[in-house]
């Protein structure tokens, strides 16, 4: 088993994540100790407001393994100016998310940890578009070409095409490479960490893989695509309409669904397991997860919120 510790980015300091990260320590011992990257002072600030009895121990960016303490929280400080315990989500905040993930980069890029968990994080305020998401954002700091969204859970898991786009704009963005690339992170991932060979259903865009235009995305690209894979590999088929993919009687059949948009895999894999479902982003350099929900700034502080993808993403590299 690998002893290297885990890594978490505290994410949006004004989020849910600090409630649900107490929550997964009061209710969780894990073998691998954990090191999160964060505000200490706002930390306790929080943990106090929550009201929880958890411990934190600080430490520095050269911290030896016996630093580590397994029953608290490793914390490596990133300094955070903030008046209230809790606040709206705003700008003033993206300089403290960027250091946090400058420095876990830096960590990252040194061995030193089995892989990284981020809180989540506003993609309105801190990416400002500029990035469709956190997973676009990491692969251009690694300068990785070829990424994918992984959303997980043991039973079933899958993986869209085009990510955090308008629905105009998902039509352009599906080309045959794009496919065949996604399967082929896809079936590493699994041999790797699973050591089997995953069964992987690739979706239609249109209804029931129907258009009336001869040259529909389903001919041009989606069916060219799922010929070679076929060709290359076992396990692999399509395309499937997903109004009857999902139902129970079909999806047994697999493991891994490629959809061509966010919403067409993600409304179903949420419905069938609510937060049971973890964000893994497949080519970085390293593993990186991120709980499969977003800072729900209305929650915070409020101490309802489920921690149970956070557990998930912990125990998913406790098994390592």
């Amino acid at each position: 088993m690998n002893t290297k510790p885990i890594l978490i980015i505290a994410g949006e300091p004004f989020s849910i994540f600090s409630e649900i990260l107490f929550k997964t320590f009061q209710k969780e011992t894990f073998k691998k100790p954990i090191v999160v990257i964060a505000s200490i002072n706002l930390l306790k600030k929080q943990l106090k407001y929550l009201n929880y009895k958890i411990s934190f121990n600080l430490i520095n960016e050269n911290f030896k393994l016996q630093d580590l303490k397994k029953n608290k929280i490793n914390v490596l400080n990133v300094n955070f100016k903030f008046k209230k315990t809790f606040d709206k989500i705003s700008n003033s905040s993206n300089l403290y998310i960027k250091n946090c993930f400058d420095l876990a980069l830096k960590l990252m890029n040194k061995n030193s940890f089995i892989g990284l968990i981020n809180g989540p994080i506003s993609k309105k305020h801190f990416l400002k578009f500029k990035f469709k998401g956190i997973t676009e954002y990491l692969a251009k700091k690694t300068k990785t070409k070829n990424f994918a969204m992984l959303i997980y859970n043991k039973k079933l898991a899958v993986t869209p095409i085009t990510t955090h786009v308008p629905l105009k704009e998902v039509p352009k963005l599906i080309n045959k490479n794009k496919i065949i690339n996604q399967v082929i992170l896809i079936r590493k991932f699994y041999k790797k960490f699973y050591k089997k060979t995953p069964r992987i259903a690739i979706t239609g865009l249109n209804p029931h893989c129907e258009s009336k235009f001869r040259n529909n995305e389903e001919n041009k690209k989606i069916k060219p695509a799922i010929k070679y894979l076929k060709r290359k590999f076992k396990r692999v088929s399509g395309p499937y309409p997903t109004d009857s993919l999902f139902m129970k009687n079909n999806i047994k059949n697999f493991d891994v669904v490629v959809g061509m948009y966010h919403d067409q895999v993600l409304t179903a894999i949420k419905s069938l397991y609510n937060f049971n479902a973890i964000n893994i982003t497949l080519g970085l350099p390293f593993i990186r997860i991120s709980p499969d929900h977003g800072p729900n700034n209305k929650m915070a502080g409020r101490n309802i919120s489920n921690p149970d993808s956070l557990v998930d993403a912990i125990k998913f590299f406790e098994k390592k």
